[in-house]
């Protein structure tokens, strides 16, 4: 990933957190990675349930909707990125779900974020 996507995401990502945080959730960890197979975006709690959260952000609609940027196969790496989460961590017994945050915020003009609650 360039500096420049780098950037674009770590945006989107500081959009979601204070979305988040507005929310009344906690965020647990940013960018969670398992021996390079891939990426976490965002891991926080909401009340008691630990929730994982793919972002996507897009300033323009050149490659369609930041939603369907959400794969099968995304969403299948998502899953064993979290499993190895719980596993590495120890974590047992907590109820546990997948949001994503989908944000377009063309240039000059406010974030649109949406929010999708047990996505997958």
């Amino acid at each position: 990933m360039n500096s420049s996507s780098t950037n674009k995401g770590r945006e989107g990502e500081d959009l979601a957190c204070n979305f988040l945080y507005e929310k009344g959730f906690q965020i647990v960890q940013r960018n969670y990675h398992y021996h390079n197979r891939g990426e976490i975006d965002i891991i926080a709690l909401d009340g008691c349930t630990l929730v994982f959260l793919e972002v996507k952000y897009r300033k323009n609609l050149e490659y369609g909707e930041p939603e369907e940027g959400i794969t099968r196969s995304k969403i299948n790496q998502i899953k064993k990125l979290a499993e190895a989460y719980l596993y590495e961590n120890n974590i047992e017994g907590v109820d546990c779900r997948f949001d994503v945050i989908a944000i377009l915020e063309p240039e000059g003009g406010e974030p649109d974020i949406r929010y999708y609650s047990n996505a997958f």
